[in-house]
């Protein structure tokens, strides 16, 4: 089927060609040429073909520009393509086609994220013929630059119009959703009115916008955050949320935030974890000779599942104190999950040694002396854990460990004691 239509697309070009060369002074067989050369994407050709038309007809066929507009575009020259496309309305043709070049400057200037001139060419559009798909295109321009209520009533208008058209039936729903977010974004809207440079203000209106399924204006305020305050980690999280959000994980990885970020069950990340992010940042500043917030930010990012920058902070942690506990234990985590088990063990270890009676210390160290496969050893050092604190979890990791070296009776005594600590499991 696509080799049949790229025949006849070619026995177009070349009869159109033969026509012209007989009589150069038919535009039609001029725009049948024109348009057979762009549908195959041959815009060489198409561009010498305009011009011959430009050459051999006086005066010019206003809808040369438009093709030049179009060809322009597709090779990504945005300034000549709306050039091109201006000076077509220039010319004033019919309404119909004036709107249509209304709509195709207004995504151009999506492409190159001018919301402004985005906003201005869609309202041309409708002025030139109202759509109640151009509304729909109209009020997300609006909502691009934060104007609600003009959003609201493009997209009322649209809907009372027609509520089967295709883009109503897109975004209605995407609009409702947003709706719920409405009072508390304009509040943070007031805010920042007063205080635009305020980054938990901005990083508050972008959970929100996250929250309403708008990944682009959040975005927008995570990235000016980040300009703002470039330690902030929560900034840099909730970023990359956005940027995964919206398909690009690769930028997200040049934040050094990888696309296993945890998401909660509302498919976002936890608003507890980016609350101790911000705490954890504003420790940090305000100590800065102390281990003791590094660490506790390398434990949020472990959480999290960002374990390149999780190390970044504990290593950072033991630079400015080799003694913390806690920073060892998430040294040692984080260097098990990125598979430097050798390491690791070296890290819970001196963790344990450090602090004999840290009954976490202890645990970490069995769960990764079980993954080792050492279980005499993981056995001791859960034994440890539990004497200082019992835990399910500790008595589980033993009961595992106890059963794979075959001390069954300490496996079974481990399991009835989880089974009296957790009857509701049963």
């Amino acid at each position: 089927m696509v080799a049949e239509e790229a025949d006849d697309k070619a026995a177009i070009i070349e009869l159109s060609r033969r026509i012209v060369a007989i009589a150069p002074n038919d535009t039609a067989i001029w725009e049948k040429l024109a348009h057979a050369q762009f549908a195959i994407e041959d815009y060489d050709r198409c561009e010498q073909t305009l011009q011959a038309w430009q050459k051999a007809i006086k005066p010019p066929p206003t809808v040369i520009e438009d093709f030049r507009g179009d060809i322009a575009v597709k090779i990504h020259d945005y300034p000549a393509a709306e050039r091109h496309w201006l000076a077509f309305i220039a010319t004033k043709p019919p309404p119909g086609h004036a709107a249509v070049d209304y709509d195709n400057l207004a995504d151009l200037c999506v492409e190159q994220s001018r919301w402004t001139d985005n906003l201005n060419y869609r309202s041309k559009a409708i002025a030139s013929k109202d759509s109640v798909t151009r509304r729909v295109y109209r009020a997300c321009a609006f909502l691009r630059l934060h104007q609600w209520d003009a959003a609201y009533a493009d997209m009322d208008k649209a809907n009372k119009t027609d509520s089967t058209n295709s883009q109503v039936r897109e975004w209605l729903p995407q609009f409702e959703r947003l709706q719920n977010f409405l009072p508390q974004i304009k509040e943070a809207d007031a805010k920042i009115a007063k205080a635009p440079d305020d980054v938990d203000l901005l990083l508050e209106r972008a959970r929100y916008f996250t929250l309403a399924g708008r990944p682009l204006l959040a975005l927008d305020d995570c990235e000016r955050a980040m300009k703002l305050r470039p330690v902030s980690m929560r900034a840099r999280v909730q970023t990359a949320e956005a940027l995964i959000d919206v398909k690009r994980a690769d930028d997200a990885a040049k934040l050094q935030i990888s696309s296993m970020l945890t998401r909660e069950a509302d498919m976002h990340v936890s608003e507890q974890k980016l609350r101790e992010l911000a705490d954890e940042d504003a420790q940090i500043s305000q100590n800065s000779g102390k281990a003791e917030p590094l660490a506790a930010r390398a434990k949020t990012l472990r959480y999290l599942h960002q374990y390149t920058l999780a190390l970044v902070d504990a290593r950072a942690a033991l630079a400015l104190d080799d003694k913390s506990v806690a920073a060892h234990i998430e040294a040692a985590e984080n260097l098990n999950e990125l598979g430097q088990f050798k390491e690791a063990l070296v890290h819970i270890t001196k963790a344990t040694e450090l602090n004999g009676d840290d009954w976490a210390a202890w645990f970490h160290r069995g769960v990764l002396e079980a993954q080792r496969a050492n279980f005499p050893a993981a056995i001791e050092s859960l034994t440890r854990s539990l004497k200082i604190h019992e835990t399910v979890d500790a008595l589980r990791a033993r009961e595992k460990c106890a059963r794979r070296i075959g001390k069954i009776d300490m496996a079974d005594a481990d399991l009835k004691r989880i089974q009296e600590l957790e009857p509701s499991r049963l």
